[in-house]
Parts: structure tokens; sequence; C-alpha cells
């Protein structure tokens, strides 16, 4: 009995290499013809604008229904301010130059430098004023994730706990 299971499990062996053989061969033949058929592009060029690297916590959530999608460059001078605002829709931004320091609406504070990004969630909740305490400008791109028809940010009273 024990020369009969090595038979089967040698032949059950033989059998899924064979059935691994002939999968990597159907692979094969289904990549190369597409390669072989493809065409390089013509007429066509691109730009880098911004390049920036997240910290792993980039969660896009775009508004319900119709959306608008908006590229903006934003400057900010040495010592400038965008006042206490928030987002109706969700941004993503790249810090092209300089250092952007974000105080929130619980007064935590997030500092961006050139070559980072991040993500600015929407709504009252995610109350903040973005200021450039350098002394080069701030340069970011940002690209908004905006319901259709609405402003790029809605002013806001700064919270409690940044007056005083």
């Amino acid at each position: 009995m024990g020369l009969g299971l090595g038979i089967r499990e040698a032949a059950r062996g033989a059998r899924r290499r064979r059935t691994l053989l002939v999968a990597g061969a159907v692979a094969t033949v289904a990549v190369v013809p597409s390669a072989a058929l493809a065409a390089p592009g013509s007429g066509v060029s691109g730009s880098v604008l911004a390049r920036g690297t997240s910290d792993g916590r980039l969660r896009i959530k775009p508004p319900t229904g119709d959306t608008d999608v908006v590229v903006r460059t934003i400057t900010i001078a040495p010592g400038g301010s965008t006042g206490w605002h928030h987002h109706p829709g969700q941004l993503i931004a790249v810090v092209q130059t300089g250092t952007l320091t974000r105080t929130f609406g619980d007064c935590s504070v997030e500092v961006t430098s050139a070559g980072q990004a991040f993500v600015e969630h929407p709504g009252q909740k995610h109350v903040h004023v973005g200021r450039n305490l350098g002394t080069e400008p701030v340069v970011l791109y940002v690209t908004y994730l905006m319901p259709k028809g609405a402003p790029f940010s809605v002013d806001e009273p700064a919270p409690a706990c940044a007056q005083g």
C-alpha cells in the first residue's frame, strides 16, 4: 500500500507541474501579442507641476453627486495667512516651496515643508488657518474635489482656543 500511495503522489505532482507549465505558457502567449501590437504615442507631452510625498494618511472621499475638480496654485507671502476657514469639499495639496504652518480648530498645529503632501477634509468640523512663518513664499498646488458650484473655502471665526 505504501508503494501505491507514493505512485499516486508522484502522479499528482507531475499533474501540478504540467498545469503550472501550461498556465505559464498561456500567460506568456497572452502578454506577448499585446506587447507586439503596442504602438508608441506621439504628439503628447506632460509636465510635473508639483510632487509631494504623504505620510501614508491620504484618505480621499469625493462628494456625492456632481463634483467640480479644480487645480489651483496658491502663494502665501512671508508673514501671510489664509485666515480661518473650512472647505465644502476635500482637497489634496502639495507644498512646492516654503513651509506651511496650519493651525486647526482644536489649536493643534501641523507643519508641512516643501516636497510634502496632505489632505484637508471638508466641513465646519475642520476649521483651520494656514500661515507662512518663513522667509520665502509658500507655493501650494491644490486639487479640490468640491460639490458642483461650491466655493473653494468659507470664512470662519477663530476658535476660542486661538483667541486671546
